[in-house]
């Protein structure tokens, strides 16, 4: 099999004129460069250049062999460029997954936006799961990046988190519902939703916003009452809408929610979340791209070196 160097000879010899040019432009020996052509011609079984006295001059098989050499050079080259791009992150399809309660909104909107522009040659596949979904898919090698809320009951190997930003909760009431009409300038305490019917109870095996809410209601003495239908979904909202409970929402389902929620402030500072990016342990160059601007976009708040890491339990 011909070799791309020789391919490479080939075309300088027919490209210089000679085969003295040739070696000089290759930096080789002229006796070196005849060889290699020599060996070319034994494996083709036909002549590719007419030793004259003056100057070699291409056969017929060496005229049609010429352009074709030339394109396999050329696409060895766009070859290379690629694999190069792909292996630094600078070219390929990046997978990311957000929950539903991280709508793509605001900074996150922003950070992704920026990427991308400095990226040109990325593009990127979203699609929605839940945490526990994305931590499966990252696991599995089925996705780049995962967006979630902590916390995450439910552990992955290889699987890690960089905490983004902390976010705070809100609570979300239906039109016309009585703290909406009464609410107070210094927000609402926790205690006050005792008898009120939540359309978000955590899973026993999940964690995330449903599970945080629960906890910050357990602080209080109470555990969340189930509304009639539930969901830990953005339909969360349309059930909120449609007055069958309330729920514990971040500052930012404000952008995607309809007009005529309420989301009324809690006087308790405490009452936030934290939104995380999810990746493998050993993210690959174009994740880790993604990881560290989106960390320095978002200006993390808990993770202040974007290259740090952090497991999927907290832990350093």
């Amino acid at each position: 099999m011909l070799s791309t160097r020789q391919l490479r000879y080939f075309v300088e010899i027919a490209e210089c004129g000679s085969f003295s040019a040739a070696a000089e432009r290759l930096f080789i020996a002229q006796s070196a460069l005849s060889r290699q052509i020599k060996d070319m011609e034994t494996r083709l079984q036909t002549p590719l250049f007419e030793r004259t006295a003056r100057l070699p001059r291409l056969t017929a098989a060496g005229e049609a062999f010429l352009p074709r050499a030339r394109n396999l050079l050329n696409e060895l080259a766009k070859a290379s460029e690629m694999a190069t791009q792909v292996g630094n992150g600078e070219l390929g399809t990046l997978r990311l997954s957000h929950s539903s309660t991280v709508p793509m909104s605001g900074r996150l909107l922003r950070g992704i936006s920026d990427y991308l522009s400095q990226h040109v040659g990325v593009s990127m596949d979203i699609a929605k799961l839940s945490s526990e979904a994305q931590l499966e898919a990252l696991a599995d090698n089925r996705l780049d990046v995962g967006l979630l809320r902590l916390p995450v009951l439910r552990q992955r190997e290889g699987v890690q988190i960089v905490p983004l930003y902390n976010e705070r909760l809100l609570l979300a009431v239906p039109p016309n519902h009585r703290l909406a009409v009464d609410k107070s300038a210094r927000g609402i305490d926790l205690a006050q939703l005792k008898d009120e019917a939540f359309i978000s109870i955590p899973h026993p095996q999940r964690g995330g916003l449903s599970y945080l809410s629960a906890e910050l209601c357990m602080r209080q003495g109470f555990f969340p009452k189930a509304a009639r239908v539930v969901s830990r979904k953005t339909t969360q909202l349309q059930l909120i809408q449609a007055g069958f409970g309330i729920a514990l929402l971040p500052e930012s389902m404000q952008d995607i929610a309809p007009p005529d929620i309420h989301f009324l402030p809690l006087a308790d500072p405490d009452c936030h979340s934290t939104v995380a990016l999810a990746c493998r342990q050993n993210p690959t160059a174009l994740a880790q791209r993604f990881i560290n601007t989106c960390t320095n976009h978002c200006g993390s708040e808990l993770a202040r070196d974007s290259d740090v890491l952090v497991d999927i339990n907290g832990e350093c």
